[in-house]
């Protein structure tokens, strides 16, 4: 079970990884930081395809075929913590050493829209102290690694439970 959770969230790692050092550079170098959200997700969707591949193949090479829903959900959300510590781990190496200050220009853009759709000044005196806050607490490497656990494991979290009760199989 080690080895297929290992493989799998490895593969699931790997492409989430690429994604996330592609679209952060790609959002740095060109200061639009639109468009991303969906992309991420879409990607992190189908890296997190390798929770229900892992479990299914444990459950046919490895159960005979068989698995409950707790079995299916341990594997599944296994592989996605594995796949996530690799998105975590990919982003602590892109953000300190090669766009250390994306926060700034992702708050500088925050704020440029905010000012662009804000109803009043009010509302974009709100943006940017939120976006003050969230700069600040990003100067801390554990938030940093919170945040980013935040933004991912959630979605190989739901993959992982869907894929249990999709999988599930007991003996008749």
């Amino acid at each position: 079970m080690k080895k297929n959770i290992l493989i799998f969230g490895s593969l699931s790692g790997l492409i989430v990884s690429i994604m996330i050092v592609f679209t952060a550079i790609q959002c740095y170098h060109n200061g639009d930081f639109s468009g991303n959200m969906l992309m991420g997700y879409t990607f992190m969707l189908l890296a997190f395809s390798f929770v229900f591949v892992g479990i299914k193949n444990y459950r046919d090479k490895f159960n005979n075929g068989l698995i409950t829903f707790g079995k299916a959900f341990k594997i599944g959300i296994l592989i996605a913590a594995v796949g996530s510590t690799f998105y975590v781990i990919s982003w602590l190496i892109a953000y300190y050493f090669f766009v250390p200050d994306f926060m700034d220009k992702l708050a500088e853009y925050t704020i440029t829209n905010a000012k662009n759709t804000a109803r009043n000044a009010a509302e974009v005196a709100e943006k940017v102290a939120e976006m003050e806050s969230f700069k600040a607490m990003y100067k801390n490497p554990l938030l940093v690694i919170l945040f980013t656990y935040l933004e991912v494991f959630p979605v190989g979290l739901i993959v992982s439970v869907i894929s249990a009760l999709v999988l599930r199989k007991k003996p008749l």
